[in-house]
Formats: structure tokens, sequence, C-alpha cells
């Protein structure tokens, strides 16, 4: 029997894909840069992922660079039917593993073509645009010439499927106005909710909210909460962080990342932990606890 409960399951664009998914970002070396630590246990974590059940996988070409991509197709090609795999473009790696900027056309043609090549894929099921006006955090400015060059690489059939990542309400706005966005990543968790408004609206449309981080930037009375609700429940704090983000909203779909077998299967447990509602009641506070 799979670990992940068969009717857990929400879409992007036409792909139904399990609400518990993969994020390969820490398949790369330190810093998401150059190559994993151990070659043969990031292959051995994907394989597991997807005898496991999971059937959506978040990479990027700009992670390693092109690590993730590689070890992916090593791991998994020729991929499942099922398989769901979506990447991000709008950054590239400095030659000291920085974060650049890359809005242009000819940056955004040249990634979705890196990433077609590294994944050993005729087309990409979802790309991600990463707007990158703040690498930190979202910032608001105008997404409409790099989506409409995406969205040209759509027309062209190397891409399905467009979502937006690091997003404002204003950027997901305009880009709805621009082509289909089938997805939003944002970093949002139990201590940041900034995008609350955001997530019930793009539910009520049938849109999935991908959160990352979802334990990132807890204070250390927050973290006590959650640490203490997990131990009531014989769980791990992240369990407890992702059930409770599945118990959110019915259109998130959750993408924890780890280079471990046994943390993988931790973290799918989640899929199967049950919050009893005055647990939910405490973890819902967690957003006004001050430091």
């Amino acid at each position: 029997m799979s670990i992940i409960d068969q009717s857990g399951t929400f879409t992007i664009g036409d792909r139904r894909v399990k609400r518990l998914g993969y994020g390969a970002m820490q398949l790369a070396g330190p810093g998401v840069f150059g190559p994993p630590r151990d070659h043969d246990a990031a292959l051995a974590v994907l394989r597991e992922a997807v005898a496991s059940g999971v059937n959506h996988i978040d990479t990027s070409d700009f992670y390693g660079p092109h690590v993730t991509n590689r070890i992916i197709r090593e791991a998994l090609h020729p991929y499942r039917d099922d398989l769901v795999i979506v990447t991000k473009i709008g950054a590239r790696r400095g030659a000291d593993g920085s974060w650049i900027p890359a809005f242009s056309r000819q940056e955004l043609t040249q990634a979705v073509h890196d990433n077609l090549r590294n994944l050993g894929l005729d087309v990409l099921d979802v790309v991600n645009l990463r707007i990158a006006f703040d690498l930190h955090s979202p910032a608001e400015g105008s997404i409409e010439q790099p989506l409409a060059v995406l969205a040209d690489l759509q027309r062209q059939g190397l891409v399905r499927h467009v979502g937006l990542s690091n997003a404002t309400s204003k950027q997901v706005a305009e880009g709805r106005g621009i082509t289909e966005i089938v997805c939003v990543q944002n970093q949002y968790n139990l201590a940041h909710r900034a995008d609350d408004a955001l997530i019930d609206e793009l539910a009520g449309d049938g849109i999935a909210y991908v959160p990352f981080f979802p334990l990132g930037g807890f204070t250390p009375l927050q973290s006590s909460t959650l640490s203490n609700v997990a131990a009531r429940l014989n769980a791990t704090p992240m369990q407890v962080a992702l059930a409770w983000l599945l118990r959110r909203a019915p259109n998130i779909l959750l993408i924890p990342g780890t280079s471990s077998v046994g943390h993988l299967r931790e973290n799918l447990a989640a899929a199967g932990l049950a919050l009893p509602d005055d647990a939910v009641g405490e973890l819902n506070r967690m957003a006004d606890i001050a430091a």
C-alpha cells in the first residue's frame, strides 16, 4: 500500500497529483551549489519517493546548477506516466554560488532548454517563473515582459503549464491576465501567513498553492509551541507543520525536501497524521506569538 493517502490529491493544470510531493533542492551540495555529498543517497531518496507514491517533484536547473535535474534523470528516467516534474526559471548562479536574477528573453529561453536537456524531456510539465525583484521575498514590479516570454515558449510546445514563484497577490492577478496560472509557490507556514487571503482566492478558482520553508523563520516561542504539540501527538515538529498545511486548504501541495531516506519516510507519514481540533487551535495562534 502506498504511504500517501490516495484520496489526497489536487490538480496542477490538467495533471492530478498527490498533495504531498518532494522538493529536490537539498539534493545539491551545501548552499544548493555543487554536487551532493552522497550521490548514491540522492538517487535512493528519489527512487524511494516515487516508490512510496510521490508523483509531484519540484526542481530547478539553477539548483547546483544543473545538479538536481541530472540526478532526477539518472534516478527516474524513463519517467512514470503519472509523474509531474515542476521546475523554475528566472535566476542563475554565479561562480561563487550567488543567486542572480535572469529575466531576459535569452536567459529565460536558455533556461527552458537547459531544463529540457538535463531532465531528458521534450516538454516541461510546469514551469514556474521565479520572480526576483527581491531574491529573498516577494517585491512588487510588473512581470508582463518575462511572463510573456514564458507564454511564448508555452505556445511553441516546450512548456505545458505556467506558474509563479515568489509572487505578490498583485503579480498573480497580472499574470492571470497574460496566461493561465496553474500554481503559485511562495513562503508560507504556521508562523508566516501573509498569503492567507491569496490561498483562499486560489482555492476558489482551483489553482494550486505550493508553500516552501514549512519550518522557516520561527521564533523560539513559536518553535516551542510546535514542539510541545508534536510531543503530545507522538510526532515530529515537521510532521505536525506539514499536517497543518494539508488541513489548511485543499489546494495546498507540499514539497518537503530532504537528502535522507529516513527523513523522507517521516515527511510522507505526515499525510496520515490527524490533528485534533485543540491542537489545530493552538497551532493557528502561533502566528500571533511574539518573540
